[in-house]
């Protein structure tokens, strides 16, 4: 009787032993496709998920990745080719705008100097001030167009966060006060440092700044810390958590905000922060809009 208990228990140890070595090839084979697939995402190449695996569930597995692989790929090439024509189509639509609407405007000159009735003058006044609105949607058009094609990014240089910031909110001084909005700014007394392009990162606070005053309910915080973070933060009450998760939409704009917004303010600063390594994002939050930006790369060391 005890002879054949050690048979069973030996019988029992063999399979164990069978069933930890499948266990562990199957945890291999997922381990690898798991890899592979991650790799194949991250590049851009044409190569499918092979694997050394025997077992067929896994191969079967595998072939079904490779299928989904090569739709996804489909797909990517086709958004890619509609994102590159529509870049294209933007960039020689501003591109004919400019020409016609800086004739309007040298003709608009020209009639300022002569004689012409009160409703004249008024209707040209009108005129005017449409036209410019058609000059400023067609030159951001043209801006948004150049900026997300430039794939490689812009080039960086030392830069003082600090002092682009203040030199920014400067230049807004006069649009802040007509809306009666005196912002609270915030900053270490330490210098900023990191590599970035000054131009772009001027473009990303100015997009910003901008936004708050389309809409601002009066006020407007914005802060900046050591480690490259900057905050601007304003009570919105005309927008909500849903609104607040579709301003970096190209050509999304909020029934809100003014009629000249062409709704590529944020897209843009969107896009030359991604190109210099940085993160930017929006939330709602007690009535509050606030978008952060963060620069992490530092410049030799420096804070």
């Amino acid at each position: 009787m005890i002879f054949w208990l050690w048979i069973l228990i030996g019988i029992l140890v063999l399979i164990l032993f069978f069933l930890a070595i499948k266990i562990y090839l199957l945890k291999k084979a997922a381990r690898e496709i798991r890899e592979k697939f991650a790799d194949r995402i991250a590049s851009d190449t044409n190569t499918l998920i092979d694997i050394g695996s025997r077992d067929q569930d896994m191969k079967y597995l595998a072939e079904e990745i490779n299928i989904q692989l090569k739709q996804l790929r489909n797909d990517r090439l086709r958004y890619q080719q509609g994102d590159w024509e529509l870049k294209d189509a933007v960039t020689n639509i501003s591109h004919d705008l400019r020409t016609p609407l800086t004739a309007i405007c040298g003709y608009l000159d020209l009639l300022e100097d002569e004689e012409k009735s009160e409703n004249a003058a008024r209707y040209l006044k009108i005129i005017r001030g449409r036209t410019e609105i058609l000059k400023q949607l067609s030159e951001e058009l043209f801006r948004y167009s150049v900026f997300t094609t430039v794939s490689n990014g812009t080039k960086s240089e030392p830069v003082v966060l600090n002092r682009i910031l203040e030199d920014s909110v400067s230049g807004f001084y006069a649009a802040l006060r007509s809306r009666g909005i005196t912002p609270e700014i915030r900053m270490p007394d330490g210098r900023v440092h990191r590599m970035l392009n000054r131009n772009a990162v001027s473009r990303i606070f100015g997009n910003l700044i901008g936004n708050a005053l389309k809409y601002s309910d009066g006020d407007l915080i914005i802060e900046l810390d050591e480690s490259g973070r900057l905050l601007f933060a304003n009570h919105a009450s005309g927008l909500d958590e849903i609104e607040t998760g579709r301003l970096f939409d190209r050509f999304y704009t909020v029934e809100t905000a003014s009629s000249g917004s062409t709704g590529l303010g944020l897209s843009i600063a969107r896009a030359l922060t991604e190109q210099m390594g940085g993160k930017i994002g929006a939330v709602y939050e007690e009535g509050m809009l606030k978008v952060s930006v963060v620069f992490s790369e530092k410049v030799d060391g420096k804070a």
